[in-house]
């Protein structure tokens, strides 16, 4: 069984609004990234999995726990960071961590400072006057503080300046180094790329595609951009047996794309040439998003 299971599940809000038969499994250990536009039905999907929502056909399961039935045994090994932040109360920040512990009864204050230091986090400030970078940090070290087994987070790096970005997936790494299981909804396409395992790309309330990223990071299919010395050489290579994705004839450059498997042989032929430069264009998860989505319409 799944650690995170998802059947099914649909939340009809009427005119295509809403989640519709949405059907994927986490597993133990893994960060499992879910990206789409705003509005595509990301965070309908995490309220669902928190127990705020209940759905009008298939269900959740985390750790063989039903989502709706056991929300509140369930939130005893999963802390959670929201998409919109609103805090209880006006303490300040660090009553606000410590009272977290203090409720959930887990958790590690020590760590909370720890955290605070790296995301540069001023805990004596209210937390109702945060500005909402300020709010996003505290709800991050609340939920890594917390020790939970299970990290659902709804677009938790969104108000982080970069720096503070590069920290927070620095971080993710650490937990899943931990053995965490981590769910993060996002539309960064770069930072899902790094340190995602597996992703699903949403769409209108629709799974419209689940990846494998070692698929993306080391993709098979590579693309070179080169460009020649002479007109000569341009046209002469233009006559191999290779797929072109695309020439700038105005330019004298050309757009490869060779699969591993060609790459000695392309090196080989690039040999009786004359180059101006010639680089490998990474393929990006980016490039795949929007890939799947040309491919959707």
């Amino acid at each position: 069984m799944a650690y995170i299971d998802i059947t099914h599940l649909t939340k009809d809000y009427g005119k295509g609004q809403g989640i519709f038969d949405l059907t994927l499994d986490v597993e133990e250990g893994e960060i499992y990234g879910f990206v789409g536009v705003n509005g595509a039905g990301k965070t309908t999907a995490i309220r669902h999995m928190m127990g705020f929502i209940k759905p009008d056909e298939g269900g959740i399961t985390i750790n063989g726990l039903d989502a709706t039935k056991n929300s509140a045994e369930i939130k005893r090994f999963v802390a959670y960071v929201p998409g919109e932040i609103n805090f209880p109360g006006n303490t300040t920040g660090e009553e606000f961590l410590k009272e977290q512990i203090y409720l959930s009864n887990r958790g590690n204050f020590e760590r909370a400072k720890e955290l605070v230091d790296l995301l540069q986090l001023d805990m004596t400030a209210k937390v109702r006057a945060m500005s909402k970078g300020m709010k996003q940090k505290t709800a991050i070290v609340s939920a890594f503080a917390s020790e939970a087994d299970i990290l659902i987070m709804d677009e938790p790096s969104t108000g982080l300046d970069p720096l503070m970005r590069d920290v927070f997936l620095d971080l993710l790494k650490e937990e899943k180094a931990k053995g965490k299981t981590i769910f993060m909804s996002s539309n960064i396409f770069q930072e899902v790329e790094e340190v995602a395992d597996r992703v699903a790309v949403i769409r209108e309330g629709e799974i419209v595609e689940v990846t494998d990223m070692t698929k993306i990071r080391y993709n098979k299919n590579k693309r070179y951009r080169m460009e020649f010395k002479s007109r000569t050489d341009f046209e002469r290579f233009l006559n191999l047996d290779y797929k072109f994705d695309e020439v700038k004839a105005e330019d004298l450059q050309v757009f490869v794309g060779v699969n591993d498997k060609d790459i000695n042989q392309l090196i080989k032929d690039l040999k009786q040439f004359d180059l101006v430069y010639f680089k490998e264009i990474k393929f990006s998860f980016r490039d795949y998003v929007t890939q799947v989505f040309k491919d959707e319409i």
